[in-house]
């Protein structure tokens, strides 16, 4: 299994390099909508979970990783 990119931390201070926190997949993952989370699992992004479907939370995480993968992608 590859790493995953979390694409750092989501608001990164100078002062504090040890205290991480909150990283940019994460909050990605939390401001997910219920729109996000729909479209998801319509696309059968989830396909490989268990259930076809996966979790909310599940579904919120691939979510993320879409949108860090978007923010790659040179214009």
């Amino acid at each position: 299994m590859s790493a995953i990119n979390d694409s750092g931390p989501a608001f990164p201070t100078r002062y504090h390099e040890d205290m991480h926190g909150m990283t940019l997949r994460d909050w990605f993952a939390t401001h997910a909508t219920e729109a996000d989370i729909a479209a998801v699992r319509a696309h059968g992004l989830a396909a490989h979970l268990a259930n076809g479907l996966g979790t909310r939370y599940e579904a919120r995480y691939i979510h993320a990783d879409r949108m860090i993968e978007a923010r790659e992608v040179k214009p």
